[in-house]
């Protein structure tokens, strides 16, 4: 797990989709005046440059971020997300991929908490060079699972917890069930996002069950495809879980996720799902 570097991949349709999810739970924690934690278990390193060797490598953001970049006509709902791409990227010229990370220092206010973790060491330096002024901040190179237990509850009793692993192990899949489950005995009212790849859907469809099991309650599944299951390797979807969802979130990724699936497929294959897995 520690190869792993997200400059890789900065960008795609994966963050797209995962920083617009994260971006309206933010917008909706922020519509009352207590403040809220905001914890991300796999910080990465919180800006990437999108002319990097990393990226031109894999040319992802290609086919993610850039397509909707120069859009004229975007959905209202997306209007936080696009204020943190346009402040990272002021000269209108698309330079920078802002990470969960940097969405958060910009969304939220001076009286909320940012809790970042990241064991990669050259990741760790950028991140904590990015938080340095930033008193709202705590970067730590830890493992971010054990954050689920040191740091839940919050004392604000308010949070929002994204977990978002690089599954390079198959292990990855069960560990990250566990996290969740031990982080929600903890704290049952917080928002837990979690990030996931359709690489194999029967290893997906294992994991989102699992989760299931576990007795959780309020969990919301919204997933894009690009394209069909299985037809090569890689990854083919990505999707977000979301236990206790904001209660505008469903509504608002269904204005979204046609919009959104039409930009950055142009081909019209793939599709997109909003299922409310578990109810109350």
């Amino acid at each position: 797990m520690l190869s792993y570097r997200h400059s890789f991949h900065a960008g795609n349709h994966a963050d797209v989709l995962k920083h617009i999810v994260l971006s309206l739970c933010v917008d909706a924690y922020k519509e009352k005046d207590k403040p809220f934690l905001y914890l991300d278990t796999h910080s990465g390193a919180g800006r990437y440059l999108l002319q990097s060797e990393h990226a031109e490598k894999t040319g992802e953001y290609h086919s993610g971020i850039e397509r909707i970049w120069l859009q004229e006509s975007l959905p209202a709902e997306l209007s936080s997300y696009f204020s943190v791409l346009k402040h990272y990227n002021y000269s209108g010229n698309l330079k920078y991929y802002p990470g969960s990370p940097l969405i958060a220092k910009q969304l939220l206010r001076e009286h909320d908490k940012i809790h970042l973790t990241e064991l990669h060491t050259a990741d760790y330096s950028l991140l904590r060079h990015e938080f340095l002024k930033d008193k709202r901040a705590k970067v730590l190179r830890e493992d971010g699972y054990h954050q689920l237990k040191s740091q839940l509850p919050p004392l604000s009793r308010r949070g929002i917890i994204l977990l978002d692993p690089s599954y390079e192990l198959k292990d990855d899949y069960q560990i990250v069930v566990k996290a969740i489950h031990e982080g929600y005995k903890r704290f049952a009212t917080g928002t837990y996002l979690l990030w996931y790849p359709v690489v194999s859907r029967a290893q997906t469809q294992r994991m989102i069950k699992a989760l299931i099991e576990t007795g959780i309650k309020r969990i919301l599944q919204i997933e894009l495809a690009v394209k069909p299951d299985n037809t090569q390797k890689g990854m083919t979807a990505s999707g977000m879980i979301v236990i206790n969802p904001p209660w505008k979130l469903e509504s608002q990724m269904k204005e979204i996720m046609p919009w959104l699936h039409n930009k950055l497929v142009p081909e019209g294959i793939g599709g997109y799902t909003i299922e409310q897995l578990v109810g109350e």
